[in-house]
């Protein structure tokens, strides 16, 4: 039975040492801001890998990023490589310092998100249809800002508490 209750407490301390926070961030340079990011045009190439790694699905991504007081509205157009289109428009609001909601049409109830340094922590539940079913995925985002121009994003999708997809990204922001 001891045996068994250090194990188990080994196993939590192993698993919560791993959790990243947003803060562990905040020293990184350079510091993203999505407002400033986001604002104008931005391209994006990416792919979906299922649970076993293998890759599923490409896309490129064109988006449109305008500010308007605390609001950030990013239009994004997505290009899969079976010809499939996709858009989508979040709304982003800045609720505090480093503070964000957003919402988009398949989105389901309210992402929040969290900056710090150059790390963007953003998590929201979304419809995604899949082999003539709608799955409701929920998204775990982690963008890394590498400079002015370059912003990398890593997104795990899970159901039911398990990874079931990844997703990731490669941002170039177009000089406005």
């Amino acid at each position: 039975m001891r045996r068994l209750l250090t194990f188990m407490v080994g196993l939590v301390m192993l698993l919560t040492g791993c959790s990243t926070e947003v803060a562990d961030y905040k020293q990184q340079q350079p510091s993203l801001d999505i407002f400033h990011y986001f604002q104008g045009k931005t391209e994006a190439w990416g792919m979906v890998q299922d649970r076993s790694g293998k890759q599923i699905r490409r896309f490129h991504v064109t988006i449109d990023g305008d500010v308007l007081g605390d609001t950030l509205t990013l239009n994004e157009r997505f290009i899969y490589d079976d010809g499939e289109k996709q858009q989508r428009v979040w709304h982003i609001r800045r609720t505090g310092p480093d503070r964000y909601e957003g919402t988009a049409g398949d989105i389901d109830g309210v992402a929040t998100g969290q900056a710090a340094g150059n790390a963007f922590h953003w998590r929201y539940s979304m419809n995604v249809n899949a082999k003539g079913s709608t799955w409701l995925l929920h998204f775990d985002d982690w963008m890394y800002l590498q400079d002015g121009t370059h912003l990398f994003n890593k997104t795990e999708m899970k159901k039911f508490g398990i990874t079931v997809g990844t997703v990731t990204l490669f941002f170039t922001r177009h000089e406005q």
